[in-house]
C-alpha cells in the first residue's frame, strides 16, 4: 500500500508544521516516497527535483526552529506543470524539441512561490505545448487516471491534477487555455481554479496561445485554491496583459453564506450526448445550492455554441505564431542529419513536434494565411466580442453561473486519440471562459459508477472579470455541504 500521509491540504500541512506535529522534511520525505511508490503506475511527473524539495524544506525546518512564524504555504510540498519555467530546471512542455531545454529564469508564478517559501517536488505531465484534453499528447507518455488507471485523467495539466488527486502533492500549478485546468480537475476529482485572463502574471509560461492562456491552481478544497490564487496573483511589469487585480486577500471573502445570491442556470450548457450521469449529478448540485439559500435564476447564453469554433480558429493561430521560435537553432533539438538551414527547420521542426501539434500549427497557418484571414481569424474575433458581451448581459442578472464542466466522465485512454473532432468537443463547456476572459472554477459534484470504477464530475462556476471571490465563495459553500471532496481514488 501507498505510504499514508498524514496531511493533505495546505491547511492541514501548515497546522502540523505549525504544531510541531511533523517537520518539513519529513512530509516532504513522505511525499516523495508516495511519488516514488504510486507514480510508475500513474506517470503524473516528468522530472522530481527530490534533492532540491529537501534542501527547501531543511530551510523551512531552520526558520521554525528559531522561532519564526510561518506563512500558509510555507513547507507545503506541491508540483508545477511542465509548461512552467525554473531557473536550472528542465523545462520540456513534454515535447522531444525541448527534452534538453533547461530554464533560463523562473516564472513570476513560480517566483511568488519561492517567496512564500513552497517545496518544489517536480514537474508534471502534460499534453504537447498544452495541446490537447488528455494528456495522451506528450512525448514522454500518457498519465493514467488514479481513480481508473485505463482512463485518462483529461488535460491538458493532466499531471498535475493526478498528482493531487493521488496525493503525490499537496498542490499544483497547471495552465488553463481552454479548460486545461478546469476539465482534468472535473475528470479526477479535485478544484481548479483558471483565473480572469490578466490576474495572474503570463511570464515563464511556455506560451501557447497569448490571449487566451492562464495560470491557475490545482487543490484538494476551496479554501486552498484560494490561497495558492492569493500569493500568484497580482500585475507583473514583465507581463503587459496582466492588470491590477484587487489586492485584497481572497481567502477572507470566501466564507461568506451565498445566501440570497442569485446563480444563472443555461440550459445551452445541457446539451444532447452528455452523460446522463453528469447531467444527474450536476443538476443536483445545483438543487443543493438553492438549498443554501441561492437563488436559481433561469438564462440563456446563445452564442456559447459558437465558442468552440472560434477558440479553434484563435487558439491554433496564436499557437503557430508562438512555436514558430522553435526551429531547431535556438532551442532544444536539431535534426542531426539536416544538411543546410532549410533541413535544420524542415527536420528538426517535423521531428521534434508531436502528430497534434503538427496538426495545430498547419490549422493555425491556414486561417493566418493571405485570402483566409479574414474570413477565418477576424470573423472569429468578432465573434469572440459578441460571447463576452452575452456574459456581460447574463452578469447583469446573477451573481455568478453554474454549468457543468465536462460533457463526459473520464474516457478510456486511446479511446479518441484517432478522432481529433470528438476530443475537441471535450472542451465546449469550458472554452467560452477563456474566450470571454472570465474565471472559472470547478469542484466535485459526484461520481458516475462505470464498469465498477467510480469516476468523478466536477460542477463548474462561472464569474464577472476578477470576481474570483464569489465563485470561490459559492464553490466554498457547496463544497462544506456535500462528501464529495473528501473522497479519494482507492490506489495501491
Amino acid at each position: 500500500m501507498p505510504t499514508p500521509l498524514p496531511a493533505r491540504t495546505i491547511k492541514e500541512v501548515h497546522d502540523g508544521l505549525r504544531n510541531k506535529e511533523f517537520s518539513c522534511r519529513e512530509i516532504t520525505d513522505l511525499y516523495l516516497r508516495r511519488i516514488e511508490e504510486l507514480d510508475g503506475g500513474i506517470h503524473s511527473f516528468l522530472t522530481v527535483t527530490g534533492d532540491e524539495a529537501r534542501a527547501q524544506a531543511d530551510a523551512v525546518d531552520s526558520n521554525i526552529a528559531s522561532g519564526s512564524s510561518i506563512g500558509l504555504l510555507e513547507g507545503v510540498p506541491a508540483a508545477l506543470k511542465d509548461n512552467l519555467l525554473v531557473a536550472g530546471g528542465r523545462t520540456t512542455a513534454a515535447s522531444k524539441i525541448l527534452d534538453s531545454y533547461h530554464g533560463s529564469y523562473d516564472a513570476t508564478v513560480v517566483s511568488a512561490l519561492r517567496k512564500a517559501k513552497t517545496v518544489f517536488l517536480g514537474k508534471t505531465n502534460l499534453d504537447e505545448f498544452a495541446m490537447g484534453s488528455s494528456t495522451e499528447n506528450s512525448a514522454y507518455g500518457s498519465t493514467k487516471n488514479p481513480h481508473d488507471l485505463s482512463c485518462v485523467p483529461g488535460g491538458s495539466s493532466g499531471g498535475s491534477a493526478a498528482a493531487v488527486a493521488a496525493d503525490e502533492c499537496v498542490y499544483a500549478l497547471g495552465s488553463d487555455t481552454g479548460g486545461s485546468i478546469r476539465q482534468p480537475a472535473s475528470l479526477c476529482g479535485i478544484v481548479g481554479l483558471k483565473p480572469t485572463y490578466g490576474a495572474v502574471s503570463r511570464s515563464g509560461v511556455i506560451a501557447l496561445a497569448s490571449s487566451l492562456d492562464q495560470i491557475g491552481p490545482l487543490t484538494k478544497t476551496v479554501e486552498d485554491a484560494a490561497i495558492v490564487f492569493d500569493a500568484i496573483k497580482g500585475p507583473d511589469p514583465l507581463d503587459a496583459s496582466s492588470m491590477a487585480a484587487p489586492s485584497k486577500p481572497i481567502v477572507g471573502e470566501i466564507f461568506h453564506s451565498i445566501q440570497g445570491l442569485k446563480i444563472g442556470v443555461p440550459e445551452d450548457y445541457f446539451i444532447d450526448g452528455m452523460d446522463t450521469d453528469v447531467v444527474a449529478a450536476v443538476r443536483a448540485a445545483i438543487t443543493q445550492l438553492e438549498s443554501l439559500g441561492a437563488k436559481i435564476v433561469p438564462i440563456t447564453l446563445p452564442l456559447s455554441k459558437y465558442a468552440l469554433a472560434v477558440y479553434y480558429i484563435l487558439q491554433p493561430a496564436e499557437a503557430s505564431a508562438n512555436l514558430a521560435r522553435f526551429d531547431g537553432i535556438r532551442y532544444g533539438f536539431t535534426a542531426p542529419e539536416a544538411k543546410n538551414l532549410d533541413e535544420v527547420y524542415r527536420l528538426s521542426r517535423g521531428q521534434g513536434f508531436g502528430q497534434e501539434t503538427r496538426r495545430r500549427i498547419m490549422l493555425g497557418t491556414y486561417a493566418l494565411a493571405a485570402g483566409y484571414y479574414d474570413a477565418y481569424y477576424k470573423k472569429a474575433q468578432a465573434v469572440r466580442l459578441q460571447v463576452r458581451r452575452d456574459f456581460d448581459n447574463a452578469f447583469r442578472e446573477v451573481d455568478c453561473i453554474a454549468t457543468p464542466a465536462s460533457p463526459v466522465v473520464a474516457f478510456k485512454i486511446g479511446e479518441r486519440t484517432d478522432d481529433p473532432l470528438t476530443m475537441y468537443l471535450a472542451d465546449v463547456f469550458t472554452v467560452s471562459a477563456n474566450i470571454a476572459g472570465i474565471p472559472g472554477l470547478v469542484v466535485p459534484c459526484g461520481y458516475a459508477d462505470k464498469g465498477g470504477k467510480q469516476l468523478p464530475i466536477g460542477l463548474q462556476l462561472l464569474g464577472r472579470h476578477f470576481d474570483e471571490a464569489m465563485i470561490l465563495r459559492v464553490g466554498y459553500a457547496y463544497e462544506q455541504s456535500t462528501e464529495w471532496h473528501k473522497k479519494t481514488p482507492v490506489l495501491s
